[in-house]
């Protein structure tokens, strides 16, 4: 039998629940549709509220064949053969095809290169579906031929409107007698997931004992409490759940707490997490999170990840928890992330300042002429391997980027930039 969520899944934007600045009576969305004129556009919003409903619903009242891939586990193999199943389709004034791609933001920039040419020449229409700000994970070329359209969480009566609707007119469901006598715990429950909320009432009614002599089953805030907590192993992997128990495993390992983070690595193996998924979160932790007070995390996370993918489950369960525990008890430091951020930030500021003339490269006489490379010292000549020389553009000659934090292989590293570079570390403290 299917979830609820699924046998609910409206199939007209007349059945659609929430989002009527998108689709409402005179929302731009529905204008567009009703015109026939349909862009490429990525829907933004959280898990739960409606995107990939959305998308199917834009198939059929269109009449347009409809293609879907889900970037979790879909390859460039993946995306090129559908975009050649949907050239077969058209045929004459036929309509485009529509390919939703669910998660989108989880495509490489080679897998969203893949699609430039499609969405360009119009094999398909491409509906993309993201949780992330596509600003910031979609790459620019792509994101300049869609429209994006922002899909808010769902209001309490929309949540409300739902439980009322299932219990009302779901096959299953409305052959029992039931009461909701409150239902501020299952809203609170669902997060505001429709998905998860549809799919916990259906938890919820299958739990309750039917009163007697015939009297309705009987919800309230306890009795849902007590379900949900003797459930708690649930997982919907594809839901709000999802990206809760990552967060906490992330943030159990950032702070440095290494049974929370194998308890919440425990938890995702057994709701079915894909494993690569996790190993690839590690990895970046690595980076961001201990970076330069152990250097020897990426190369242990990197190594999780690649064996992951030779092992396999159930033995790379294992690889995980002791790379999860080795990361949660290595020294922290963020220090590489700030200054890649901080780096990117004056770059915004400060546009294309020019390379200093003795770090140009004088590849022609003409070049050599104009003082490219003039003065340029090659450290090796030096001793000590190190030559002071300005390296930044002038407007930033003595701009700290990188700051040292207070950790034994930062502070080994920040003695030797004191050193080398004492008008611009001399004074500087550990972070």
């Amino acid at each position: 039998m299917q979830p609820l969520a699924e046998r609910l899944r409206p199939t007209s934007l007349d059945g659609y629940v929430g989002q009527l600045h998108l689709v409402g009576k005179n929302g731009i969305l529905r204008r567009v549709i009703e015109s026939g004129a349909l862009p490429s556009f990525i829907l933004w919003g959280p898990p739960g509220v409606g995107k990939t409903t959305l998308a199917r619903i834009i198939s059929q009242q269109l009449k347009r064949p409809f293609h879907s891939l889900s970037a979790i586990n879909s390859g460039v193999k993946d995306i090129r053969e559908v975009l050649d199943k949907a050239k077969s389709e058209r045929f004459f004034n036929s309509p485009r095809p529509i390919l939703f791609i669910d998660e989108i933001h989880r495509f490489s920039k080679s897998q969203q290169d893949s699609l430039l040419g499609a969405v360009e020449n119009g094999t398909v229409t491409l509906i993309g579906a993201t949780t992330e700000n596509p600003s910031f994970e979609v790459i620019p070329a792509l994101l300049s031929r869609c429209q994006v359209y922002t899909l808010k969480p769902l209001e309490r009566s929309d949540l409300e409107f739902l439980i009322d609707f299932a219990l009302k007119n779901d096959e299953f469901l409305k052959q029992e007698t039931v009461e909701i006598v409150e239902n501020e715990a299952l809203l609170r429950y669902s997060g505001g997931d429709a998905r998860r909320l549809l799919n916990v009432l259906e938890l919820i009614v299958g739990a309750a004992e039917q009163g007697d002599a015939g009297s309705p089953k009987r919800i309230d805030n306890d009795f849902v409490q007590k379900t949900i907590q003797a459930n708690i192993s649930l997982y919907d992997k594809n839901g709000e759940q999802h990206y809760d128990i990552i967060s906490v495993f992330i943030k159990s390992i950032r702070g440095s707490d290494p049974n929370a983070a194998v308890y919440w690595l425990a938890r995702m193996v057994e709701g079915g997490e894909d494993l690569e998924f996790i190993a690839r979160r590690l990895v970046i932790l690595a980076a961001e999170d201990i970076g330069l007070a152990n250097p020897n995390a990426l190369l242990l996370a990197n190594a999780c990840f690649q064996s992951v993918r030779l092992v396999g489950f159930p033995e790379s369960r294992i690889i995980l928890s002791e790379t999860a525990i080795y990361l949660a008890t290595s020294p922290k430091s963020n220090s590489a992330y700030k200054a890649i951020n901080h780096a990117q930030s004056l770059v915004r500021q400060t546009g294309d300042l020019p390379v200093p003339l003795p770090m140009r490269n004088a590849p022609t006489q003409l070049m050599k002429q104009l003082n490219y490379g003039n003065d340029y010292r090659y450290s090796h000549d030096f001793e000590g391997n190190f030559a002071e020389q300005q390296f930044m553009p002038d407007d930033l000659a003595t701009h700290k980027i990188y700051i040292p934090q207070n950790n034994p292989a930062e502070t080994s590293i920040l003695a030797r930039l004191k050193l080398w570079w004492q008008k611009r570390y001399g004074y500087c403290v550990l972070a």
